[in-house]
């Protein structure tokens, strides 16, 4: 009898020890969303560069993020972990900690509702809120398997961040509508955006702004645009509703199906766009086609 009453008691010390003083979080908050890994990661990077007080302390791991908040004389730190259940849906774990309250949090939070809990739960909850918002004027419907359509196109090269896609595209849809009138060059298609590299640790890519037209001998010349041969891939495709400045969305949506499917993917997306953001009107009846190359 002795000798389990010492180790009830060795196992409540060790317990003790380890939410007292190794425990790297004070509490945690969790909720489902019904959407990709992706889409959770780019809206709480969207979401944190629009509060003061705010940083990304790491961002290494694309299912993992670390965001530091500065609250009056605190400094919380949340590690943001997303699992992927399925396709189309996820689960997020918040981990919270007060960077220099952190010991008192731990003995106070069996006793009473906290103010690191009160506050964390506020916090989260209007993230939860600012995603569920989003998710209602975005739709992503994966298609499954195609082949983009081979073209001869004008384009502009261009480089930045995901999110300063659609400020580029507005701005050289201008210039290549005016360029291409002016030399009475006949247009083949809707434009599209041929993505050449994606950084998904910076958000970052290089992309070329394609026009599709009929080739021609005269056609006209301009230190930002340039002529190629544009070739058929086959590829995953999706369908994006929504402003075109969230059509990543549907990227993470085909990299997640093409890992469930174990299709082998280059992360090269081609987008089709079918409306002009410059026209405005109800963002949900905007509609882009999404192309993820499958390797060859």
């Amino acid at each position: 009898m002795k000798k389990i009453v010492r180790l009830l008691l060795i196992l409540v010390i060790l317990v003790a020890v380890w939410y007292l003083f190794i425990k790297p979080y004070d509490y945690v908050v969790r909720f489902p969303a019904k959407t990709t890994v992706g889409t959770i990661n780019q809206s709480i990077k969207s979401w944190y560069a629009g509060i003061e007080g705010t940083k990304i302390i790491d961002q290494s791991q694309f299912d993992e993020l670390k965001q530091q908040f500065n609250f009056g004389d605190s400094i919380h730190t949340y590690t943001w972990k997303i699992e992927a259940l399925t396709d189309s849906t996820s689960r997020v774990k918040v981990y919270v900690k007060d960077n220099d309250h952190s010991f008192a949090n731990k003995l106070a939070i069996p006793f009473s509702k906290t103010a690191i809990e009160k506050r964390s739960e506020a916090t989260v909850k209007e993230f939860y809120d600012i995603l569920n918002a989003h998710l209602k004027r975005t739709r992503v419907t994966i298609n499954g398997e195609d082949t983009t359509r081979a073209t001869y196109v004008a384009y502009t090269p261009l480089k930045g961040l995901q999110d300063e896609k659609a400020k580029g595209m507005m701005y050289n849809y201008s210039l290549l509508t005016q360029i291409m009138l002016k030399g009475k060059v006949e247009l083949n298609g809707t434009p599209f955006v041929e993505v050449t590299h994606w950084d998904t640790k910076t958000d970052s890519i290089a992309y070329n702004f394609c026009f599709p037209i009929k080739k021609n001998d005269s056609l006209p010349e301009h230190p930002q645009i340039k002529y190629k041969q544009y070739h058929s891939q086959k590829a995953i495709k999706a369908t994006y509703n929504g402003n075109y400045i969230t059509s990543d969305r549907a990227w993470y949506a085909l990299q997640t199906y093409a890992k469930s499917h174990n299709i082998p993917i280059d992360l090269t997306p081609i987008e089709v766009f079918y409306n002009n953001p410059n026209m405005g009107g109800n963002e949900l009846q905007w509609k882009a086609e999404i192309f993820m190359p499958i390797k060859e």
